[in-house]
């Protein structure tokens, strides 16, 4: 059986799309929840780990580098 590349294609970057799209809104959230206009040298991290869950329980500010080595490493 062939593999659709093409359809998987789309698929995965709706995904990545959409994940991008739940960090943006994180981020503004916290800011406002926080009274500020930029977290500057800073990022929202997800606790669990899911972009999607955007519970202010769930959010809390990182520095940069340690929030991109944690989730990647």
């Amino acid at each position: 059986m062939a593999r659709d590349y093409k359809r998987e294609y789309k698929v995965r970057s709706k995904k990545s799309r959409d994940d991008r799209q739940h960090r943006r809104v994180a981020r503004r959230l916290l800011a406002k929840k926080l009274g500020i206009k930029r977290l500057n040298g800073k990022d929202v991290d997800h606790k669990d780990g899911n972009p999607r869950n955007n519970s202010i329980s769930n959010l809390r500010i990182r520095s940069k580098s340690s929030n991109r080595r944690s989730n990647y490493a």
